[in-house]
């Protein structure tokens, strides 16, 4: 059920309408690129707690051949033009205003995002990628096991938020699984796009129709600052690691270097084999984790408003100082991890993100992960075009130095710009082999992202597992701040209490909440998609 595979192409995605979206894409004369970008436009309809085109997000695109070169667009939502550091930090404001409400809201990306990847690598026009997600809105859909379960989480918020309410509690209780759901503004908002390109998205009406929305809750939004928008292209990070190249986001992601340092400090250690001993390569993972969060709080931002050390983060020489300080069987104290050049700057949850995994016939391969932040975003609705908006603010250092919604320190290299991106623990990640894209994967759920996509990667590279056992096996999760091993309660007594007894204080979830996709392919040339069944994701290939 949560696994796919076909020799023509494949795509993951965290919803089974998104995925079967994608593969219609492909089949009708589409690439990875078309794949992916409609998936995303898919998933906004049908997974709106997660996604959608009132957010943004990041791709990486590789392309088969020899060359090698991994395309990087950054579409993630920037600050408005009068936003400033202290802008959550003045009196009289609500406790939850980055979360809630309209000045929480970001410049949306996706729109341009997908609009500009279409038109540089796609094959299909805009209007045909958009097709799915417009029959969607129209014709209806039933309610899935995930958005059931936020919409009952969530209950008190719809309350809160009228026009939320009036989508998703209707009849004034959340809408059931199995429930016929209809999205009529949102399709004619789709349509428009369709018809008239991301313009009436940035500069008619559907701008001013967001603008009003945001001023009216509160927020700063205005229509220069949708004008202005712009995706950017970035270069990929880049590392060789037991015979794969491994292609990883740059900032703002947070997730590439910390992943790409974790895995340098891992190949100091003698693991040929992941978890052939359990509790010693969790082990090891956790404190390789806990150097890698402590330096992305010290250090990670806006690449385009700090200076970020990534030559240095990134140095083999570096990785076997941390890895020198990790023990066998005992732990550091918390404020010991990571670079001593700089001091640290003194309850997790699913994130309202989504990820989609493509690859194509020709062996193109795309990793596109998208969001609005946390669950339902700003909790805000526009008014005429129906789109959920991003609540990407509180990913900045609202308040510098104490724990944003998932309880991530950050510092101030993060803090709050006009027009600066927020950091951001979206992985996308690509591998290739021999000139050849074998893996695209990534992750949601806020800063287990991270940690969700590494050991899904570890499972496929280092133990040969396949790519479905990979997205659904027990996971750890550590980010240095708060001190705590984060662990599923599917793992044996014996992994939990080995780990105790190297002084890790654990706690345990009863499930984790990152959600894995990934496209594998595997010595046969068949494309394996694998959907994490925590979030209910269904892939589809043919």
């Amino acid at each position: 059920m949560y696994r796919a595979a076909g020799q023509h192409g494949a795509v993951a995605a965290d919803h089974e309408l998104a995925s079967h979206a994608g593969v219609a894409i492909l089949k009708a004369g589409g690439n990875a690129i078309d794949a992916a970008c409609a998936a995303a436009f898919a998933l906004g309809v049908v997974s709106p707690a997660g996604s959608g085109i009132g957010g943004g997000g990041f791709l990486m695109y590789l392309r088969h051949g020899k060359d090698q070169k991994a395309h990087v667009l950054d579409f993630r939502e920037t600050a408005p033009a009068s936003a400033h550091a202290k802008m959550y930090t003045q009196p009289g404001l609500p406790q939850n205003a980055s979360r809630e409400g309209g000045l929480a809201v970001g410049v949306p990306g996706e729109v341009a995002g997908c609009a500009q990847a279409v038109r540089l690598w796609g094959k299909l026009s805009l209007a045909q990628v958009l097709m799915p997600a417009i029959h969607l809105a129209k014709a209806g859909f039933p309610v899935g096991p995930h958005l059931a379960r936020g919409l009952a989480a969530h209950r008190t918020q719809l309350r809160r938020w009228p026009r939320l309410n009036l989508i998703y509690a209707a009849g004034g209780e959340p809408l059931q699984q199995g429930t016929r759901l209809k999205r009529p503004r949102l399709a004619k908002t789709l349509d428009a796009i369709a018809q008239h390109g991301p313009d009436v998205f940035y500069r008619g009406w559907i701008a001013q129709d967001i603008v009003e929305t945001v001023r009216r809750n509160g927020g700063i939004l205005t229509l220069q600052d949708l004008a202005n928008y712009r995706p950017k292209q970035r270069t990929a990070l880049h590392t060789r690691w037991q015979g794969y190249d491994i292609f990883l986001m740059p900032p703002p992601s947070s997730g590439g270097i910390t992943m790409l340092q974790t895995l340098q400090i891992l190949q100091r250690f003698p693991i040929k084999t992941w978890l052939a001993d359990p509790s010693g390569d969790y082990h090891t993972l956790t404190e390789a984790l806990k150097h890698s969060f402590a330096d992305r709080a010290r250090y990670l931002g806006d690449t385009d408003f700090v200076q970020v050390p990534l030559a240095y983060l990134r140095s083999p020489t570096y990785a076997k100082s941390l890895a020198a300080r990790i023990q066998k069987n005992a732990v550091l104290p918390w404020r010991s991890y990571g670079s001593p050049k700089l001091p640290p700057s003194a309850a997790h949850r699913d994130g309202g993100t989504s990820h989609i995994s493509v690859i194509d016939a020709n062996g193109n391969a795309v990793a596109l992960t998208t969001t609005i932040n946390t669950s339902f975003g700003s909790q805000v609705v526009t008014e005429r075009s129906g789109i959920l908006l991003n609540n990407q603010m509180d990913d900045f250092s609202t308040d510098p130095g104490k724990p944003n919604a998932f309880g991530l320190i950050q510092g101030a290299a993060n803090a709050v710009a006009p027009h600066k991106r927020p950091l951001s623990s979206m992985s996308p990640t690509l591998v290739a082999r021999n000139g050849q894209p074998v893996l695209s994967i990534g992750a949601s759920g806020g800063p287990t992202i991270i940690t969700g996509t590494l050991q899904a990667l570890l499972h496929i590279l280092l133990a040969g597992k396949d790519p479905a056992y990979a997205v659904s096996a027990p996971r750890i999760h550590h980010q240095w701040f708060p001190p705590l091993l984060f662990m599923e309660k599917s793992f044996s007594d014996d992994i939990i209490g080995a780990l105790r007894a190297r002084q890790h204080t654990v706690r345990l979830w009863p499930q984790g909440y990152t959600a894995v996709q990934a496209v594998f392919v595997n010595a046969h040339h068949q494309r394996i998609a694998a959907s994490d069944p925590r979030k209910f994701g269904i892939p589809a290939a043919y």
